[in-house]
């Protein structure tokens, strides 16, 4: 196994990416949709192996999660639908009417996720401040921005916002803004809970893919799914 970190920058994902395909291993795994994009765009003959992908289709992976995708890539997307998790904060907060989202624009995993939201809310006349944060440097300052503006922050499958989670933490505590999540690994460093699932539980149907790869069956006949619910994560 020759595993590799872009450390969220997208330019070094695909300098990872270039390299893997010049290397042709058996397959290639990726982690995120920023990640499974380079390596998508990189080769078109080694298997590509998806994993903890919001929306594979609107990322351009796959044409369709309904059946095999015809080409060299194949995955699991770890899409929950927002319902349960709007749930959730009715929960916590019964009146709530506006919520804050920090995301980075470049990231096609939360940019549709922010449009889910909204077409979600928009007929229950719940309101959705969306902060963009470019950079994982600039999480911080998107969070403060939201002071006295909505009532508590949703935080999504956010690469860089999830990498930057103790910076969201610290801004959210300064402004005294509740954090609920979608990604289990964020409520340690600080979200009151998260309805999501483990990412173990998608690792392990992916370890069958790729076992099945392996043994030559051809990622063209693989077809795509993605997890049917979630569970709740909370601070113990």
């Amino acid at each position: 196994i020759d595993y590799q970190n872009a450390q969220g920058s997208t330019a070094t994902a695909g300098q990872i990416a270039k390299q893997f395909a010049a290397d042709k291993p058996d397959a290639i795994v990726v982690i995120s949709t920023p990640s499974a994009q380079s390596v998508v765009a990189a080769t078109k003959s080694v298997p590509v192996v998806f994993n903890a992908i919001i929306d594979p289709v609107a990322a351009k992976l796959v044409p369709s999660m309904d059946a095999p995708s015809g080409t060299n890539v194949t995955g699991m997307s770890d899409y929950i639908p927002f319902e349960p998790q709007f749930e959730l904060m009715q929960k916590l907060m019964p009146d709530l009417k506006r919520i804050g989202y920090v995301y980075s624009p470049g990231e096609i995993n939360s940019t549709t996720t922010l449009e889910r939201m909204k077409a979600f809310l928009a007929p229950k006349n719940i309101e959705v401040v969306a902060v963009a944060a470019p950079r994982t440097t600039d999480v911080g300052a998107a969070v403060r921005s939201l002071k006295g503006k909505v009532d508590l922050l949703y935080t999504s499958f956010d690469n860089g916002v999830v990498s930057a989670y103790e910076a969201v933490y610290k801004a959210g505590t300064e402004i005294k803004l509740p954090l609920v999540a979608a990604h289990p690994s964020t409520v340690k460093p600080g979200a009151i809970a998260a309805f999501a699932r483990e990412l173990y539980d998608l690792g392990v149907p992916n370890g069958h893919r790729i076992a099945g790869i392996l043994q030559r069956q051809q990622a063209t006949h693989i077809p795509p799914s993605q997890l049917t619910d979630g569970d709740l994560v909370r601070v113990t």
